[in-house]
């Protein structure tokens, strides 16, 4: 039961998106523009280091969530499962997304523990400047989103069934306010 009223039954950060549509509008915009947007990260690779950072600060809500949307997009379970459960070195991705999850890890830890040695590594591995920049802003903006859900005590289903259908919503449509299509919760 969330902390307040919120004038709504929407789960996570979509009832509280809704609450304050004011705050809602900067918020969905930033994430447009991260996870979705023309970029030299695909879209599995930004929505990945969502479900790190998400796993890491245990929020059940964007952790399903993101995970949801980052297998839809990888098309298999694997990559994000075993990132997950910290075998970032074994997971078959790339040499540069290896180091770019390790720093996501460093800022869901503390930006300050971001380290030279750390960003070094992520260029030496073929990581632009620009990729390290979004990398750490996903990670901060997902730290953000999951004190806020969690912080907030929103509604977090059960059923892997919200998931996959809201998964499929975000792969298609995105993180723009569409309220007719999001997925109905049980009670």
């Amino acid at each position: 039961m969330p902390h307040i009223k919120l004038n709504n039954q929407l789960p996570g950060i979509t009832g509280l998106l809704e609450y304050r549509l004011d705050t809602a509008l900067p918020i969905r915009e930033l994430t447009e523009i991260l996870l979705r947007q023309e970029n030299s990260l695909t879209r599995g690779e930004r929505e990945l280091i969502a479900s790190l950072v998400s796993s890491k600060n245990e929020c059940f809500y964007c952790t399903n969530a993101h995970v949801t949307v980052t297998n839809q997009l990888l098309g298999e379970e694997e990559t994000t499962h075993c990132v997950i459960h910290n075998d970032i070195d074994s997971a078959k991705i790339s040499d540069k997304m290896k180091a770019l999850l390790k720093i996501a890890l460093q800022v869901q830890k503390s930006g300050k523990e971001v380290t030279k040695v750390a960003i070094k590594n992520a260029k030496d591995c073929g990581a632009n400047d620009n990729e390290i920049h979004d990398t750490v802003l996903i990670a901060s903006l997902f730290c953000l989103y999951n004190k806020y859900v969690d912080g907030m005590a929103t509604i977090a289903p059960k059923e892997q069934e919200y998931y996959n259908q809201l998964g499929h919503k975000i792969v298609d449509f995105g993180y723009n306010r569409r309220p007719q299509n999001l997925p109905k919760i049980k009670h």
